[in-house]
């Protein structure tokens, strides 16, 4: 009996989805998670040349304080115990100027010399009351011994030590004046013995060493009492300031060292000396200073600086940042296997102080390459291009 047509096409069509279905073979099975991603590492381990075995330094992982690095914009300025206004105390003219602007000056070094009439009315002043402090004494003294055989009354020698002390005291006032106006005790004592120059002349004098960043004044010029004619300032010590949030300020304590890195140039060390006991208004920030060494003149005043802190943490799991590479953009480190090394992909968290904390793909354990990762890594992608993966 032939069979229908119909018959036929449904047997056909049942024998094609049979063999579709049966390969022979089960399917192929799948790679295991390695944690690191297909490509260069694949987790291969490799062997070094001898070579660059010879370049290579190795540390094992460890539990390291690595310090939150907080970070803040500052400005240098002048330290303000460091800075000197010169200012005249009389009224004259400058008849003598001893330095310019931009000279570097030893402390008392003189700066101008200003005569006037006001000078040579102290200076006449002064000697009357040397002269009057002489008499008084001299007289004080006579009463002193006429007292003694009780020649002359108590009220007597009373009398004369009141005027003896109130003429010592005008004498020494003035004495202190014209000391402090730049007269030098061996100039007084030249007037006490009549030797009088016509004219006199006010000494300014500079009080700190440093440099004449400000002159105010030129020969033959007037000058009135408090005008300032010279500022001398000392940049051998400066002053770093900066503006933190509230959150991170209330983290340091005065005494804890910072670090201030110029533009262009090398970081310096210093202690955190200020924090501002109430906050920015309009910031809501905290200002704080640094005083910094400043002798080789690092740092100029009005600059603007890096400024870094340092916060230690709790020790935490962590390698030196100089293991760390990226392979195929993946963060990783070299181990140590017991064939050669391997590249492990790793999770990291905070860096400081030349250590980079391991949050993912370490143990304590592990041991990893701190030198020579560069010449490793140049290992890895020669095999990788080698084997044509």
């Amino acid at each position: 009996m032939t069979p229908q047509p119909a018959a036929w096409t449904i047997a056909a069509i049942m024998l094609l989805f049979s063999g579709c279905n049966d390969r022979g073979t089960a399917p192929p099975p799948q790679p295991q998670e390695t944690g690191v991603k297909p490509g260069v590492g694949r987790a291969r381990v490799i062997q070094p040349p001898p070579v660059v075995q010879t370049r290579l330094r190795t540390e094992p992982v460890t539990l390291h304080a690595v310090p939150e690095i907080v970070t803040a914009p500052g400005e240098v300025s002048l330290d303000l115990r460091q800075v000197a206004k010169v200012t005249s105390r009389i009224a004259g003219q400058a008849e003598h100027i001893h330095a310019q602007l931009g000279d570097h000056v030893k402390k008392g070094q003189p700066l101008v010399a200003i005569g006037g009439l006001q000078l040579d009315q102290l200076i006449e002043e002064y000697l009357v009351w040397k002269a009057q402090a002489d008499v008084a004494d001299n007289s004080f003294r006579r009463t002193q011994k006429l007292r003694v055989d009780d020649i002359v009354p108590e009220r007597k020698l009373i009398e004369d030590k009141g005027r003896f002390l109130e003429s010592q005291a005008r004498y020494q006032h003035i004495r202190e004046k014209l000391l402090n106006m730049g007269l030098s005790i061996a100039e007084l004592a030249a007037l006490e013995r009549g030797h009088q120059d016509e004219t006199h002349r006010y000494t300014l004098t500079a009080p700190i060493a440093g440099t004449i960043v400000a002159q105010n004044v030129v020969r033959g010029q007037g000058v009135a009492p408090g005008a300032e004619l010279f500022e001398v300032v000392d940049t051998s010590r400066v002053w770093v300031f900066a503006n933190l949030p509230i959150e991170q300020a209330r983290k340091f304590k005065e005494g804890q060292p910072g670090s201030i890195t110029p533009k262009g140039g090398e970081p310096i060390t210093a202690p955190l000396t200020y924090l501002a006991p109430v906050a920015d208004e309009t910031t809501r920030t905290i200002r704080i200073r640094f005083e910094v060494a400043n002798t080789q003149g690092a740092l100029k005043p009005g600059e603007y600086v890096d400024v870094s802190l340092p916060l230690v943490g709790a020790p935490t799991l962590a390698v030196p940042i100089t293991a760390i590479t990226t392979v195929e953009n993946q963060r990783g480190v070299f181990v140590r296997r017991e064939q050669g090394f391997a590249f492990v992909p790793i999770d990291s968290g905070r860096e400081g102080g030349g250590w980079i904390e391991i949050q993912k793909g370490l143990s304590d354990q592990d041991t990893v390459v701190t030198e020579g990762v560069f010449d490793l890594k140049n290992v890895l992608l020669k095999e990788h291009i080698g084997s044509g993966e």
